[in-house]
């Protein structure tokens, strides 16, 4: 294999795997989900009582809204030459407002339920990340240097976003945890994975996933414990507003904290 085969660009096209990578990725998921719901369920009626007497299903129209902004996103992120934060977090609150929508109409438009829902969007997620080691000979984390690399890295985000609102509802609802507990659930769960990192005790691409695809259930419940109503056991804040406060937070903390994308000499360092 050649050296433009095994590295398209000179450094990773997603940012190294830090604290503030993380922190990022924790209100990217939160965003996501009070974002999805603003369109789809107030804006487009899923939850009011308009639901479906305007012939318009509010989970498909949104999910094909924010299904043309992940498209528009990645393929720009894929095109770039180099890694941009902005392209990229950009990239990440579409996949994951597409995510919160796709799951919602899948699991209640189309019947599937939040279990069934659940275990095939895992599936999904267990397939992508299988074609990637077979077509790759391995799975990346924080270094994707070649553009098929980011193919998959992309597919498999999208999967894993997706499967995050249909688990977060299963924990919520199915099993009757609710937001507050659920979320008190995926927390612990993000802690066991942290320490199992800092005390090396397991593969870091396996904690990295493992982490990514937790985190994402854990914003979908974080963020329905402040949007939804008080009766169903969230506070019932505007989900205008938490929209805007999140995405400035989101905003000021790109611009104010440092990031930075591996090398691919780094790379190569750590295969």
């Amino acid at each position: 294999m050649s050296d433009r085969e095994q590295s398209d660009y000179a450094e990773s096209k997603v940012p190294a795997a830090t604290l503030t990578f993380w922190a990022l990725k924790l209100i990217a998921t939160t965003v996501g989900e009070i974002a999805g719901n603003l369109v789809s369920m107030s804006w487009l009626g899923e939850t009011t009582a308009r639901a479906g007497q305007e012939g318009v299903n509010g989970y498909f129209v949104g999910t094909a809204m924010f299904g043309l902004a992940l498209l528009i996103t990645a393929w720009v992120q894929i095109r770039a030459s180099r890694f941009n934060k902005w392209i990229y977090w950009a990239t990440i609150v579409a996949s994951t407002t597409f995510g919160t929508t796709l799951a919602d109409f899948a699991t209640r438009s189309l019947g599937i339920g939040y279990t069934g829902g659940s275990l095939l969007l895992f599936g999904l997620v267990l397939v992508s990340l299988f074609m990637w080691k077979l077509d790759e000979g391995k799975i990346s984390a924080d270094v994707i240097t070649s553009r098929k690399s980011e193919v998959h890295y992309w597919v498999t985000i999208t999967f894993s976003q997706t499967l995050g609102t249909a688990l977060g509802d299963w924990f919520a609802d199915t099993a009757g945890l609710g937001y507050a507990g659920s979320t008190a659930v995926f927390t612990v769960v993000l802690a066991i994975i942290a320490a199992l990192y800092f005390t090396r005790a397991a593969s870091p691409v396996l904690l990295f996933w493992s982490a990514f695809i937790i985190t994402r259930p854990f914003g979908a419940v974080f963020g329905n414990l402040f949007d939804k109503p008080i009766e169903r056991g969230g506070y019932g804040i505007s989900r205008l507003l938490l929209t805007i406060i999140l995405l400035v937070l989101m905003i000021v903390c790109l611009w104010l904290l440092p990031q930075r994308a591996k090398t691919s000499h780094e790379a190569e360092s750590r295969a």
